[in-house]
């Protein structure tokens, strides 16, 4: 092909002519042509057959030559058809795929229980309401502060008791408040009563909390804390009553519990002492007795279920270490 000559850069420049070419090196020069009047077109046998035809259309306007430029080719029909399948699947996948990403995401906003097919079993917690620690009188330390050498709780002990979980019914003598050295008593066989009386009696003892609630299920649950003038005279009950490997005196049950081998004081706050008795050694049975020493403080956690029922061991476990989180 040819080379185009190209449009001029400015307006107002004017075109040049394009240049002669200059014949091969070596080459001969060419017999001079006659001259062929203007008037008269030139035979097209005159034109040498191995020079290409110039072309006759005008150059076009500079505006005209971008316009060309600018617009695009058009594709052959096949391209077009390829080209309106290709698009079409993409939009597919599109709505496929955010049909799935918004599907992931539902999912993973759900709880697991939530989702069909991966639904787990309850392990039988207690839903217990949110807890916290409650304020201090100004200037008192926590109980295990090394700026409290003694080891006292300052805060209010009814405040310490953990609350009862959803969907259980309140026990109309345990509230939360403070209760008799009789009730606590009460808890105990009746022919160790008086001997545990006296030794209350004898300890220094300044007051105790409680409180009890029922669960839909039958379990019967009730929380003592023992509230003493000092740490060595919590810890001295604890001798005379030999709570340590055995549950010390007992309950009022039909029978003797065992130091459960089975716990492991997970969740036991640093600085206290937890014992767990059952049944069994296991902990199974249908009731679990726990006694928690913090400092100044003894608290007595009993979980008991009537007739031939198991008491579970997952919600006893559970009050228990947040018992102690509380008192620590």
């Amino acid at each position: 092909m040819t080379e185009q000559t190209t449009a001029p850069t400015a307006a107002t420049e004017e075109p040049t002519a394009p240049e002669q070419e200059l014949p091969p090196t070596g080459a001969e020069p060419a017999a001079a042509a006659e001259p062929v009047p203007a008037t008269e077109p030139v035979p097209a046998t005159d034109v040498p057959a191995t020079e290409p035809a110039v072309a006759t259309e005008p150059l076009a306007a500079p505006e005209q030559a971008l316009a060309a430029v600018e617009q695009p080719v058009p594709a052959p029909k096949s391209s077009r058809r390829v080209l309106r399948a290709v698009a079409r699947w993409t939009a597919a996948v599109l709505v496929l795929g955010g049909l799935g990403t918004g599907t992931a995401l539902g999912i993973t906003s759900m709880e697991r229980t939530d989702v069909p097919g991966l639904a787990t079993e309850g392990d039988g917690r207690w839903d217990y309401p949110e807890l916290g620690l409650p304020a201090l009188p100004a200037g008192s330390p926590r109980p295990f502060n090394e700026a409290n050498v003694a080891e006292i709780h300052h805060a209010d002990l009814r405040k310490l008791l953990i609350p009862a979980p959803a969907g259980a019914t309140a026990d109309k003598k345990l509230t939360g408040g403070w209760v008799s050295t009789a009730q606590f008593v009460g808890e105990f066989r009746k022919d160790k009563r008086g001997e545990l009386t006296q030794l209350l009696d004898d300890s220094a003892l300044r007051h105790i909390a409680a409180r009890g609630w029922t669960m839909p299920d039958g379990t019967r649950s009730r929380v003592y804390l023992l509230q003493f003038n000092s740490t060595a005279y919590a810890q001295g009950l604890r001798d005379d009553t030999y709570v340590s490997s055995t549950p010390g005196i007992p309950l009022d049950w039909p029978t003797d519990l065992q130091l459960n081998e089975s716990w492991n004081a997970g969740g036991k706050v640093p600085e206290t002492v937890v014992y767990a008795f059952g049944e069994t050694k296991t902990g199974k049975g249908r009731i679990h007795e726990a006694y928690i020493q913090a400092g100044d403080t003894i608290a007595l956690v009993i979980h008991s279920q009537q007739g031939r029922k198991i008491a579970e061991q997952v919600p006893f476990r559970q009050t228990l270490i947040l018992q102690n989180q509380l008192l620590g």
